[in-house]
């Protein structure tokens, strides 16, 4: 495992431990030799992550698309920024480019990461491993979401058990690498 692509909020959040989670997810992949991919952004927990990579020696590579690109700030550190034209080759790159896939607390755009991610590992697209790391108890609205689809005979339960699940970044790495 060399790279980990990590899905989060381009906003801070209401509660400092997400920032903290960042900050420590970005300082656990340079620790471990890990190059952390992302969206490439010098806003919110997606900075944090990068600025606490970087702090640390690691490795940071953004990929964005050129119409966020034309709008947003980038990080001005990283190691390499990819610009593609669309959504769906960022995507594509992003899966090219990563070993694995960590989902920290985050808006809209990380929720259709982390299902996108998921939908093309069960339909046999990838086998890498993705996960959830559920700072402050963030996700379990939707675990709730995902018990209530098995229970209500849409989600097989082998589909449901391959999310890994951990309560901090250095937890979740070391289940990505035993995986």
């Amino acid at each position: 495992m060399d790279a980990i692509c990590i899905f989060l909020g381009s906003n801070p959040g209401a509660a400092p431990v997400y920032a903290r989670a960042a900050k420590e997810m970005g300082t656990e992949l340079a620790a471990k030799g890990l190059t952390c991919v992302y969206g490439g952004s010098d806003t919110g927990l997606m900075k944090l992550l990068a600025d606490s990579a970087l702090a640390a020696g690691g490795r940071v590579v953004g990929v964005t698309v050129q119409a966020l690109r034309d709008k947003e700030i980038f990080h001005p550190g990283l190691t390499q920024l990819h610009v593609v034209p669309t959504m769906h080759e960022r995507k594509r790159l992003m899966v090219e480019l990563s070993d694995g896939f960590v989902v920290l607390p985050g808006g809209i755009g990380t929720f259709e990461e982390f299902f996108e991610i998921y939908t093309l590992s069960l339909l046999g697209f990838h086998s890498k491993p993705f996960g959830l790391v559920n700072v402050n108890n963030y996700f379990a609205p939707m675990d709730a979401l995902l018990d209530r689809a098995q229970q209500e005979g849409f989600l097989k339960a082998p589909h449901r058990e391959v999310i890994l699940r951990a309560d901090t970044p250095a937890e979740m790495i070391r289940r990505m690498k035993g995986f």
